[in-house]
């Protein structure tokens, strides 16, 4: 990034195949908002850093012939997909993935961890039911002065998290927001099922959303939700309704179920509707639209949608679902990042980024990119200095376990100590939290 560009922005620093007819009681009408009003002080949430990082191994469409009663022809023509990333190392995590995708976003923008304010970690496959995914990340990349919490809108997830950065950045709370989309579905999906294993994949990817004095930005948000169709797109088992059980784990509970053509039906509509009202609220048209960033779910989604009834050319739009599958929140950040290194995104460039998934939800942001895109220089010692850093973060981190450890054992009175009676009443040691694991 250039050193002018860097300087305005932390100046602030401050899815049957020929288009369904529509299902008008799958969601309640909306009316379209009028136009956003420009943020006031001129104050703007431009993204200034971008990452994505996937695991290495890959499982094509002939590998799952070998699993499932499917073939490459078959999932192609329906899908669009031909391969798709799996977490296969235990170490692998959504954590994992996540903190990786953060520390790129981070170089890219040549962002310090400790200047970051807050973090949202948009996920349906978290680490664990708490503490959030965000968290630990957070640790993991010594983030030390930042805020940290989970997002749960599935492949919404991300665009959501957007809209929260931007709100935050808008009111002042905050001068750097990195959000996070992350999965590991692989673990959460039944390899027995046709009908989801071959959809979906693990991955994560990042952005960085900074107080900027210069125009643009993330300009305008559309969020939606009908929770009437909760049970269309649902991991029915793991939560109060269902709790984890020998019944619930022998009949799969505990992986994704999916009403495959109302989730193909709903999503051609909303993801339409959706870019039009965002279009809208920020002054803008089709016809303005430089590139569109859809969630990476189904080829024939995207045609019977974005192509078909926005009319929006091809050349507009980026796809790279063919290579990892449907990876839920993640899918558009990891496109994003795809799109920048193929070129296909500059300044001034007006773009589109719009998703569906369980819930039901829906989102979509206009964006005005605002800074270069070209993949900075960084020299040995930065790049060291930058290593040493989260070196240091995992030191800090297995540091102030260790002292918490010590509280747990050491005796609270001087005199059992003397006495030595706290030999017989010292608690066990506690068994901590991984939060830098396959870090």
């Amino acid at each position: 990034m250039a050193e002018n560009e860097r300087s305005d922005l932390d100046h602030a620093a401050g899815r049957n195949g020929d288009g369904p007819a529509p299902v008008k009681d799958e969601a309640p009408a909306q009316q379209v908002a009028p136009p956003l009003p420009q943020p006031g002080g001129g104050r703007y949430a431009q993204i200034v850093g971008w990452g994505y990082h996937v695991p290495s191994k890959v499982i094509t469409n002939h590998d799952l012939e070998q699993i499932v009663d499917t073939s490459d022809e078959w999932i192609r023509t329906r899908t669009g997909i031909e391969e798709r990333r799996v977490a296969a190392d235990p170490n692998e995590t959504t954590a994992s993935l996540a903190a990786a995708a953060a520390r790129k976003a981070l170089d890219v923008a040549d962002v310090h961890p400790s200047k970051v304010d807050l973090i949202i970690c948009s996920t349906s496959s978290p680490e664990y039911i708490f503490p959030a995914t965000a968290s630990v990340v957070q640790d993991a990349i010594g983030a030390v002065n930042a805020g940290a919490f989970d997002l749960s809108a599935a492949c919404s997830g991300f665009v959501y998290g957007l809209a929260m950065a931007r709100g935050h950045i808008l009111a002042g709370d905050a001068e750097y927001v990195l959000v996070i989309g992350a999965e590991t579905l692989s673990r959460i999906v039944d390899w027995t099922d046709r009908n989801t294993c071959v959809l979906f994949g693990d991955g994560a990817g990042a952005v960085l959303v900074a107080a900027s004095d210069v125009p643009g930005g993330i300009m305008a948000t559309e969020l939606g939700s009908d929770g009437s169709g909760a049970d269309m797109l649902i991991v029915p088992a793991g939560g109060s309704a269902h709790p984890a059980s020998l019944e619930t784990v022998s009949n799969g509970s505990h992986f994704i179920k999916m009403e495959g053509k109302a989730v193909f039906r709903f999503a051609v509509r909303v993801m339409a509707e959706a870019t039009t009202k965002a279009l809208d609220r920020a002054g803008l048209t089709p016809d303005d639209v430089d590139l569109v960033i859809p969630h990476q779910a189904n080829l024939r989604i995207v045609q019977n949608s974005v192509l078909r009834q926005l009319k929006i050319p091809e050349d507009r739009v980026f796809v790279n679902l063919q290579r990892y599958g449907n990876t839920s929140t993640a899918s558009i950040p990891i496109a994003l990042c795809e799109a920048i290194e193929a070129k296909k995104v500059k300044p001034g460039d007006n773009l589109v980024f719009v998703g569906f998934g369980g819930g039901l939800t829906w989102a979509a942001c206009a964006v005005k990119w605002g800074v270069p895109t070209a993949a900075p220089e960084v020299g040995w010692w930065r790049s060291t200095r930058r290593q040493a850093g989260y070196q240091a973060a995992a030191a800090r981190s297995m540091w102030r376990r260790a002292v918490r450890w010590m509280y747990d054992v050491w005796p609270a009175d001087p005199e059992e100590a003397a006495s030595g009676d706290h030999e017989a009443t010292a608690p066990e040691p506690k068994k901590q939290v991984s939060g830098s694991r396959g870090e």
